[in-house]
């Protein structure tokens, strides 16, 4: 049955509006368990207004919600498939010739697409939210209500500069001045020829980056069997940029959908590993298959023909069951893909294929009996 039917139309709208209402319903819990936490952190803090924490606990929400995501999605499709059930329409349908995978193919049509929308649309403005939660936290950390402190780790860069040469740069702490200028703070370079030995070491007080050009100041070099060098100024060129180093300090959840493929290609050119945002950018663009999975777990328990005759509770177990099995599983192949046992690809997707391949064959068993 295609989507823009009359009956695919009904279908895609009870999907959505029982997506949004289940939405919502989480959204509230969320807040509610979240606003309850920040308070408990403040509670000592008189210097902390409602402001702030309403603040923070907004910018949070996404984060938040991008981790129950697809169980929302199973929650309203099994709500949906209840109500067609007990109102005797799915048995109208099935009886008017459609079977059940013309049933589902406009729900999950509709699912598809909330999927690419909240990856391509909904996504970059969850991370630029979450981004700024980082910032808020931080300040709430340090007392500070004008901190923009990336980092107390610390900062450290691998780049090469040309075929024979690379420097790794390390600073202690890193502040933001404006959009486009950095200050970094106790800046040590280290100048590497191409088979990794040391030429010289760079030492300065502080560093700004503008541009793309690094301003080393108070400045002292030392190199083997010389004596030491002390300049006021010493500039090098550099690709990097105060957005790309910024991105260095948050998640990837942090990072929208559309700049984590150049954030993965500049680690790689700098020899860091871009495993974690290779995951991140993989899960995304699974993200709406993931939603179709967890429609067809959704269709296993809750698309019976006649709910009147019982089975809600063996619906509500079954599938909250199946939901955390579905999570816990693909968490664990998610940890092996951070950690380089199986490849990132595999990790992604193979909790996926397992769901859709399980379904298919129980919905294909229940279709034929």
């Amino acid at each position: 049955m295609k989507p823009n039917t009359i009956l695919g139309i009904y279908l895609t709208k009870q999907i959505v509006w029982n997506f949004l209402a289940v939405l919502s319903m989480v959204l509230g819990v969320v807040f509610m368990f979240e606003m309850i936490d920040l308070l408990r952190r403040v509670a000592d803090r008189p210097d902390i207004g409602w402001g702030f924490v309403l603040e923070m606990v907004i910018m949070k929400l996404p984060r938040t919600l991008d981790m129950v995501f697809p169980f929302v999605m199973m929650i309203a499709a099994m709500v949906t498939f209840w109500k067609v059930s007990k109102s005797n329409e799915f048995v109208i349908i099935r009886a008017a010739g459609v079977s059940v995978w013309g049933f589902l193919t406009p729900i999950l049509f509709a699912v598809f697409v909330i999927g690419v929308l909240n990856v391509t649309v909904v996504n970059p403005v969850a991370a630029k939210m979450y981004e700024m939660f980082e910032t808020l936290d931080y300040r709430l950390k340090t007392k500070n209500p004008k901190a923009v402190l990336f980092s107390d780790k610390g900062l450290w860069i691998r780049e090469a500069t040309d075929a024979n040469h690379v420097l790794v740069m390390q600073a202690k702490s890193v502040r933001q001045q404006d959009d486009e200028t950095l200050h970094l703070y106790d800046v040590s370079i280290l100048e590497l020829d191409r088979n990794s030995q040391i030429l010289r070491r760079v030492e300065a007080f502080m560093a700004v980056l503008k541009g793309n050009v690094f301003e080393l100041k108070d400045v002292h070099v030392f190199e083997a069997g010389k004596p030491r060098i002390n300049l006021n100024t010493v500039q090098y060129e550099t690709t990097l940029t105060a957005d790309r180093i910024k991105e260095n300090f948050i998640d990837p959840e942090a990072i929208s959908f559309w700049d984590l493929p150049g954030t993965i290609a500049f680690y790689k050119k700098s020899g860091f590993s871009a495993i974690k945002h290779q995951m991140r950018y993989l899960s995304l663009i699974a993200l709406p298959f993931m939603l179709c999975a967890m429609v067809l777990v959704a269709a296993v328990f809750a698309l019976r023909p006649n709910m009147r005759r019982g089975g809600v509770m063996f619906l509500i177990v079954g599938g909250i069951a199946s939901g955390f099995l579905v999570y816990f599983s693909s968490q664990v192949i998610y940890a092996f893909g951070l950690n380089g046992y199986i490849p990132v690809e595999l990790a992604v997707w193979a909790p996926i294929l397992i769901v859709v391949m399980v379904s298919v064959s129980v919905m294909l068993h229940l279709e034929d009996g």
